[in-house]
């Protein structure tokens, strides 16, 4: 046993992310950030994706609209229905349809005819008193949770894949166009009104009843950020400023990464066998698709060189990503006395019976390790973001009262990085200013801002049945 706690004192030691080492990795974000706003063809690894997304929601939207979430393993379609100002959201409904796994290797229109049928399967369940008059579309966010250079607000192409998903014919081509089609293939009268990413849906669902939410976040499978930035800090901009004088940035951060950052031996191996290898390292370090198989090889290597769940290793433990965040959630918050909770995961995940008391609680710490570094750094990258627009100051956010809406199952339900992200960000603000930041859920902001984002761009704004 003296061996394994040698190997977790090690691998805290790795992970450990001071103030000061925090504040140079939002040093280095806010420079990066700087660099990708400069010109399309700037070396930096922030893309700063240009949205196109100018007009937010102001909470006086009414009718019907539809969205249709791409992000992970799921495709969801949303049927939302908006009263104005006096009403709010009035009703959402939902479905949910899981994507064969074939789907996400195969062919853009293998999965777009696939989403498609489904999304049509959605519609037809509407009410009958909210079908479009006769001649009038279905409109529709999009919301597709990868890197997009977008052309207008209804048009983007692929840069490159990320999560599980790899289609080489997409990439390059217009995600919208692609849907488009196949909607039409079967029938489907609607129009995409909004393409937008899930981070961008976050802040349109936190700006619908806040006009202060200035940056949206999400921590889930993935992780991503976007805010509002004045149009003429923006070099690379070249269309016509807007009449808010704003727009809203995709800063696709998963990709960032940095000297400061508190990489081991664990990530270094998970990014080598990755789909990706080389990339999305920030991702890599602090999103739900990754934190459990960080896990699950520092286990493998107790196992293999200190016999820490006895003579034999346990053949599950090899399994990439066996182990999941949700299920990391549980055992760190597991209670008990006995920690039966990380007794029943760690036979249940790994089939590994009769676990010591001393072996859970090192699991236990093991989990603590990695989800606090990635509370701690995702805490970073948001005082980076705050620091680029200027309201890490306190002159600056008793004036704007600067609002970050977070989303995302990482954020949702794992209440240890959701406290340890905002308790970090206190630290690294002024004490003042801390005071003055507010943090806001937005609930479902990649389907519902969608919807939103839809209907503030809708080719009906102004058309009195809408």
């Amino acid at each position: 046993m003296e061996k394994a706690v040698s190997i977790v004192k090690d691998f805290k030691e790795q992970c450990e992310t001071p103030l000061g080492k925090l504040r140079e990795v939002a040093d280095a974000m806010n420079f990066e950030m700087h660099a990708g706003l400069d010109s399309e063809a700037a070396s930096s690894m922030l893309k700063m994706l240009i949205t196109y997304v100018h007009k937010l929601p102001t909470g006086d939207e009414k009718g019907l609209f539809y969205a249709l979430d791409l992000g992970g393993t799921n495709i969801r379609a949303l049927r939302v229905h908006l009263g104005g100002k006096e009403k709010g959201i009035v009703r959402i409904e939902s479905e949910k349809v899981s994507i064969p796994p074939h789907l996400m290797t195969s062919s853009s229109n293998e999965l777009f005819d696939f989403i498609a049928t489904s999304l049509a399967k959605f519609v037809s369940s509407e009410p009958q008193e909210f079908h479009p008059p006769h001649g009038r579309q279905r409109e529709l966010g999009f919301t597709f949770s990868f890197p997009v250079r977008q052309t207008s607000i209804v048009s983007g192409t692929l840069i490159k894949w990320t999560k599980s998903f790899d289609i080489e014919d997409l990439v390059g081509e217009d995600v919208v166009r692609k849907l488009t089609k196949s909607m039409a293939k079967i029938g489907l009268n609607m129009r995409v009104a909004a393409l937008v990413n899930d981070t961008v849906g976050t802040l349109a669902r936190a700006r619908f009843s806040n006009h202060d939410v200035i940056v949206g976040v999400v921590f889930g499978t993935g992780t991503n950020a976007a805010y509002v930035e004045h149009a003429h800090a923006i070099p690379k901009w070249h269309g016509l400023v807007p009449k808010s004088g704003e727009m809203v940035i995709n800063t696709e951060w998963g990709d960032f990464c940095s000297i400061h950052l508190p990489l081991t031996e664990y990530d270094q191996a998970l990014d080598a066998e990755s789909i990706n290898p080389g990339e999305q390292i920030f991702e890599k370090v602090i999103s739900g698709m990754y934190l459990g198989d960080i896990v699950r090889r520092a286990l493998l290597k107790m196992a293999e060189e200190a016999n820490f769940f006895g003579d034999t290793i346990p053949p599950k433990l090899a399994i990439p990503f066996i182990l999941k965040a949700y299920e990391m959630a549980a055992m760190n918050h597991d209670t008990s006395s006995d920690l039966k909770v990380v007794g029943n995961r760690l036979r249940d995940i790994f089939e590994i019976h009769n676990t010591s008391l001393i072996v859970r609680k090192i699991v236990v710490e093991l989990c603590d390790i990695v989800v606090i570094r990635a509370a701690r750094l995702a805490a970073a990258g948001i005082f980076g973001l705050l620091k680029k627009t200027g309201r890490d100051t306190v002159k600056v956010v008793e004036q704007q009262r600067p609002v970050i809406a977070l989303d995302g199952g990482l954020f949702e339900q794992y209440p240890k990085f959701r406290t340890c992200l905002e308790s970090t960000l206190k630290e690294l603000l002024r004490i003042e200013a801390a005071e003055t930041i507010v943090i806001e859920h937005s609930q479902d902001g990649s389907g519902v801002g969608a919807a939103l984002l839809a209907a503030s761009h809708s080719q009906y704004l102004g058309v009195e049945d809408h």
